[in-house]
């Protein structure tokens, strides 16, 4: 073992019995570590012992304990693409919120839009509405097909948990579903007021831009996923996780509560 371990045996002897201090600490850290699914950096985990076990640890310690025992965060990059979209002129809205995306109260203001769930050659599609209040899904659907009814049932699924959705703000991109004149009309008739960002300007809806490059990170990073369906699965479980148990770096998130 001394061979192996590249250490004289008076090294050896000398700390066979001894124990180690970050032992229980690291036993600490890695049960919020699995809990989150292997997504937590140091930051993210401090908040998590403190708010779930009421453990207050340095961040430095955390992060000199993670490296020690080579806890580490495995995120792959993913390129987010957008399919080429043909909206109708005359239903494109202004930007209502123009990158105000701070809420004051629970349904006042949510963002929505569509991304691509993809395995090999196959893709499915994530349309969901996140409130700019709590920073949680409202409301999300996955199909095979991007049509109109995929956002519109997304919608209308928000609006049934929603008890007065009369003056919300809903912000999109300007994507042909959200141009629809079947959009426009649910909108319309609930009293929904539609903001739009400008053209090819993504960082107009940062939230929930920022909801799927979390999602992607934390679902395709090490998931030995046989096929698209798993993924969907996947992508199901994280969402609800995200919503019930994710540790949020905003210190406010986790004490806005609505009912949806």
């Amino acid at each position: 073992m001394c061979k192996v371990l590249n250490i004289s045996r008076k090294t050896y002897y000398k700390y066979r019995n001894t124990i180690d201090k970050d032992y229980q600490s690291y036993l600490e850290i890695k049960e919020v570590f699995e809990e989150g699914y292997e997504t937590y950096g140091y930051r993210r985990i401090k908040k998590a012992l403190e708010l779930k076990t009421g453990i207050i640890m340095n961040h430095k310690k955390i992060l000199r304990i993670m490296k020690k025992y080579d806890l580490k965060v495995k995120y792959i990059r993913v390129f987010r693409r957008k399919p080429m979209t043909y909206s109708v002129k005359e239903n494109v809205k202004p930007n209502l919120l123009n990158k105000n995306f701070k809420a004051e109260k629970c349904n006042q203001k949510w963002s929505t839009d569509i991304t691509f769930l993809q395995h090999k050659n196959k893709t499915a599609y994530l349309s969901c509405i996140i409130d700019l209040y709590t920073k949680k899904i409202i409301s999300y659907k996955i199909s095979y097909k991007a049509t109109n009814s995929l956002v519109t049932g997304t919608l209308n699924e928000a609006i049934k948990k929603c008890l007065n959705p009369q003056g919300i703000i809903i912000h999109s991109d300007q994507g042909y579903q959200y141009t629809s004149y079947e959009y426009k009309r649910i909108c319309e008739s609930n009293g929904i007021l539609i903001s739009m960002s400008r053209k090819a300007t993504p960082e107009d809806n940062a939230p929930i831009e920022s909801f799927f490059a979390n999602l992607k990170r934390e679902t395709l990073y090490s998931y030995d996923i046989k096929s698209l369906k798993h993924y969907i699965n996947i992508v199901k479980n994280w969402i609800e996780f995200y919503n019930t148990n994710r540790v949020s770096l905003n210190h406010s998130r986790g004490y806005k509560l609505c009912v949806y």
